[in-house]
């Protein structure tokens, strides 16, 4: 889905077509994450070093990656 700005917005293949996602975006400031059921809502961003941090932990994480 692409977004204001030419933003194109990524979710898990995963997904499926529930609502009940996030979305990222990788851009020039780093990568932004948002709620799929709210496009115009919150935008959260972090920088790319952040972003592999949290997707590092969370694959290793207990009960995770099953």
């Amino acid at each position: 889905m692409r977004g204001a700005l030419g933003t194109e917005w990524r979710k898990s293949s995963r997904s499926m077509n529930q609502g009940a996602c996030v979305e990222v975006a990788f851009g020039g400031e780093g990568v932004s994450v948002r709620d799929s059921k709210e496009p115009f809502g919150p935008v959260l961003t972090v920088s790319r070093g952040q972003w592999a941090m949290f997707v590092r932990n969370t694959r290793t994480a207990p009960g995770q990656g099953e």
